[in-house]
Formats: C-alpha cells, sequence, structure tokens
C-alpha cells in the first residue's frame, strides 16, 4: 500500500480527480487530494489558466507542500494530472523520503542540481502540445542523470489530459492501459 497525494490539473479538482482517487483507494492505496484551487472547478482550459495565474505559480506551490506536509513520514508518491503533475515532480525532488513519483499528462523542469533514485513513471499523449516530443526527451535524460528510474509510456491518437472521460481529450483504450500500468507501478514501490 502507498501513500499517495493527487494533485489536480488546471481544470481544479473535477470528477475524474475523484475518481482516480476512488481507483486508487479501491487498489487499497492511501490518497488524499488536496484543493489547490479552493473550490474552483472549469471545463475550459483558459478559465483553468485563469485561475492558475491569479492564484501564483508560488501559492499553488505553497499550498501543496502544506498539504503534503503532515503526510510525508514514512514516505509519500507523489501523483498529478499535468498541471497537477508539474507541482508533484517538484515536491518529490525536495523530499528526501518520497517513495514514488506519477506523472498523468505532465512534467516540470529540474534543477541543474537535481539528484533522486525515486522511481518515475510518465503517461503522455503522443503527440502533446503541451508536453513535446523535444522537450520529453531532454527531460527524460535530466530525470536519468539525476538517478531517477524512469518508465516513460506515450499514447498516440490521445489528447492531453486523455484520463478525464468528461474533457474532449479523453480516450477511453488509453485511460484504461494508464490505469493498469499505474496501478502496477504503485504496487511493485
Amino acid at each position: 500500500m502507498a501513500r499517495i497525494l493527487l494533485l489536480h490539473s488546471t481544470y481544479g479538482v473535477r470528477p475524474a480527480v475523484r475518481s482516480a482517487a476512488d481507483r486508487l483507494r479501491d487498489a487499497g492505496h492511501e490518497v488524499h487530494v488536496p484543493d489547490l484551487y479552493d473550490g474552483r472547478v472549469t471545463g475550459d482550459v483558459e478559465e483553468g489558466r485563469k485561475i492558475r495565474e491569479e492564484i501564483g505559480r508560488d501559492e499553488l506551490l505553497k499550498r501543496a507542500v502544506t498539504a503534503a506536509a503532515p503526510l510525508v513520514d514514512g514516505g509519500l508518491v507523489y501523483a498529478g494530472f499535468s498541471l497537477g503533475a508539474a507541482v508533484a515532480q517538484t515536491l518529490a525532488f525536495a523530499d528526501e523520503k518520497a517513495r514514488g513519483l506519477l506523472l498523468l499528462h505532465g512534467t516540470s523542469d529540474l534543477p541543474e542540481d537535481a539528484s533522486t533514485e525515486i522511481p518515475v513513471q510518465l503517461h503522455v499523449a503522443d503527440p502533446d502540445t503541451f508536453e513535446p516530443v523535444d522537450w520529453l526527451n531532454a527531460w527524460y535524460l535530466q530525470m536519468i542523470r539525476a538517478g531517477a528510474d524512469v518508465e516513460v509510456f506515450r499514447y498516440g491518437g490521445a489528447g492531453h489530459i486523455f484520463t478525464d472521460p468528461d474533457l474532449p481529450d479523453y480516450d477511453a483504450e488509453s485511460a484504461d492501459l494508464t490505469w493498469t500500468r499505474s496501478l502496477a507501478f504503485l504496487a511493485d514501490l
């Protein structure tokens, strides 16, 4: 069983995020889903960006750190969707006790001195306008140099957040495969 901090995307804590948390709980994991947007939810990416910008990157990170702080004893798995994946990656690299990093639809920059041995699994559309191939290749090499044990799964024909059935990006086959692989990854931690 893993203790998981699951962070939402630019859209907020949508039903798909709660469904994902329930799926992980049904597999025996303890899952925490902080609401970094204070209850605001949208189905429009531009509106989501406005909310994100209004709150600000530093405040979002502060809220995520505050949510993670009481959970880190014993090791935490950081997970997230798109924006939440980027935040999860930042938190995981700052947490010496992190057990793993599950990235759904997103990545983030790595500090030059990044160092970790945690297992990392990334699920991303191919192609993905938010995660271009050149970026992903450079990210992968940086993660390997940092010492991470990285698996990358690319899903052709899927849209950016293809695991959310209420968004136009949804791809049922890719979503099912993502959850199968993610649950296996978490079971091995």
